[in-house]
């Protein structure tokens, strides 16, 4: 339209030569749901809110820090179970009172620490409530997930406090944030754990993997990919325990005591074990050992204590292995691209997997009829613990069968549609077209050039078509529907790598 000139002069018109760029968004901000100690932003409650943290400072600045994991020391009796120490001639078993399932217990806090040491960065925390004797619950866990609806930035979804529930209601959630990831969202990821995962798959009463994929069924599985086993950490160390990881400090000091030989035990270890506890602790002594001094002096001392609290460094190391995952997603994410399959990676803070898989072992989680492919975590010789999987659930389908796929095509797809709301409204006409279609060249150029898709030129790479004929019917364009169609060429992981020998004849 001709400009309203009234006045002889010189006019200046500015007019935009380039089209708007395609900012590409985040591909790895996870989202954590699950209990904490606190949930408070200097007096403001963060309970049941969805909270950006980049630290693991900031969670427990925020939300606290671990929970009190307390056991009890019982003597074994079934003759087939295992033990977890010895002492002279019996053998003793660490339990949680009130222990609902095998693995009761808030995973959160040490998985946060997993996360942040395998290079974990900005992420979303929702603390559904704080720990306490009712324990680990589905529905607030479920609760968690919706508050996610409304928030915009989160790519993955964790819920490591999944694995305390009873196993029903551990998949009753998983399928739940499969449906949010896949169905509501459709441009998150969802990590999942298997339950029972640090059993060996022959270990009764079932075989956790093949309970995983029975119960779980098959809807949205291209969002979400799964790991096995479990890993054993170093999250926490013998030097984080004390005397409050006992529910009754009294049975520890008679079974330091008898290990001593009871009545006849040195008198400075009884007086030492005397001040063991509130009740051992006379208030007229002018002097007395810290429990921080009796700890250290029992450590050293006693190879009963120190079996104790090594058996109990054992299970709370014990540690489901997603939080660790979305870690190597988002360093490999940072490091080479989303499009880069977060696999071959070495695991950091972990000693080794909870089961070692030998190659035979691994073919059934990778390839199975029902497609539902679990990634292995394997221990290598001379290479550590590495991430030896990069599939999707879905491992049958061709479109979506590795995690990089699906999710660098998250990240396109995402990109664009922010990139073109601003043309929501503008004539659908050619120029539009036009700029939509050099706008989404530019960004494709850009990922191409990066590695992110697979062609020896642009051409081979990708193709976006938009105008009418095209793309579009002349009712399309009466009803007010721009339509573009973008092919793309999406790089996939070398997973399986053959080399032929083959010998020839000698040459003189």
């Amino acid at each position: 339209m001709a400009a309203p000139y009234k006045t002889p002069g010189v006019y200046i018109v500015e007019k935009n030569a380039f089209p708007n760029s395609v900012v590409e968004v985040a591909t790895a901000v996870p989202a954590f749901i699950g209990y904490t100690q606190i949930a408070d932003n200097k007096g403001t409650s963060l309970a049941r809110k969805p909270w950006r943290i980049t630290s693991m400072t900031e969670f427990v600045n925020y939300f606290g820090g671990a929970p009190a994991d307390k056991f009890d020391i019982v003597k074994k009796t079934d003759a087939d179970s295992s033990s977890d120490f010895k002492s002279g001639n019996d053998e003793y078993v660490l339990k949680r009172p009130n222990e609902k399932v095998d693995t009761y217990r808030y995973y959160l806090y040490y998985s946060m620490q997993l996360f942040f040491q395998n290079g974990g960065g900005p992420c979303y925390i929702v603390s559904v409530g704080t720990y306490s004797d009712t324990g680990v619950v589905r529905k607030p866990l479920e609760e968690g997930i919706d508050l996610l609806l409304k928030e915009q930035e989160p790519t993955m979804v964790v819920i490591p406090d999944a694995m305390a529930l009873a196993e029903d209601d551990c998949i009753g959630l998983q399928q739940y944030s499969l449906k949010h990831c896949g169905f509501q969202m459709k441009n998150r990821f969802a990590i999942l754990d298997i339950y029972n995962g640090y059993k060996e798959r022959t270990d009764p009463p079932t075989d956790c993997v093949a309970a995983f994929r029975g119960d779980l069924g098959t809807n949205f599985l291209n969002f979400s990919a799964a790991y096995y086993p479990w890993l054993n950490t170093s999250i926490i160390q013998t030097t984080d325990l004390d005397f409050a990881s006992f529910v009754d400090v009294k049975a520890v000091k008679d079974l330091l005591l008898a290990e001593a030989g009871g009545e006849a035990a040195p008198k400075d270890l009884k007086d030492i074990l005397a001040q063991v506890g509130d009740a051992g602790r006379d208030a007229t002594q002018k002097t007395y050992l810290s429990d921080d001094e009796l700890h250290k002096i029992l450590f050293s001392v006693s190879a009963t204590y120190a079996n104790i609290l090594l058996a109990i460094k054992r299970k709370l190391n014990l540690l489901p292995p997603a939080a660790a995952m979305a870690g190597v997603y988002t360093m490999v994410d940072n490091a080479r691209g989303v499009w880069k399959a977060p696999a071959n990676v070495s695991l950091a803070s972990v000693i080794s997997p909870a089961v070692n898989i030998t190659h035979d072992e691994q073919e059934d989680l990778n390839v199975t009829t029902a497609g539902k492919s679990i990634n292995a975590i394997r221990s290598f010789i001379g290479e550590g613990t590495l991430v030896w999987g990069a599939r999707t659930l879905d491992g049958n389908s061709l479109d979506w069968r590795y995690i990089n796929v699906r999710r660098t095509m998250i990240m396109i797809e995402e990109s664009l549609r922010l990139a073109t709301k601003a043309y929501v409204f503008e004539p659908n006409v050619s120029g539009t077209w036009v700029t939509i279609k050099s706008m989404a060249n530019n960004f494709l150029t850009g990922i191409w050039k990066r590695g992110g898709l697979a062609g020896a030129s642009p051409e081979d790479a990708f193709n976006v078509s938009v105008g009418l004929g095209e793309t579009m019917t002349p009712e399309d364009i009466l009803e007010g529907i721009l339509r573009v169609t973008i092919l793309l060429a999406l790089s996939r992981p070398a997973e399986f790598i053959e080399i032929t020998f083959q010998q020839q004849m000698q040459k003189s």
